[in-house]
């Protein structure tokens, strides 16, 4: 269960993930790590910050075993 409330996914970062291939990695985040990406980007009042947010997510879920900076053993992928 969410403490906080859920996120509503922008039509920017859908693009940005169907963009990039992440879509599906996306999904597969547990849905407090979705939903805090999506807060946390949402957040920013610059659009350099938030640039630079959707980014390091975007990085993140392309790398597998990190979120927000931290090691995230079970999104780890394969080699």
């Amino acid at each position: 269960m969410l403490k906080r409330p859920r996120a509503t996914m922008p039509a920017g970062i859908r693009r940005e993930l169907d963009a990039a291939g992440l879509t599906e990695a996306f999904k597969q985040r547990p849905p407090y790590q979705r939903n805090d990406y999506l807060h946390w980007i949402e957040r920013s009042v610059r659009a350099a910050t938030k640039r630079k947010r959707i980014d390091q997510m975007l990085e993140e879920l392309k790398a597998g075993g990190v979120y927000m900076g931290m090691a995230h053993r079970p999104s780890k992928q394969a080699r």
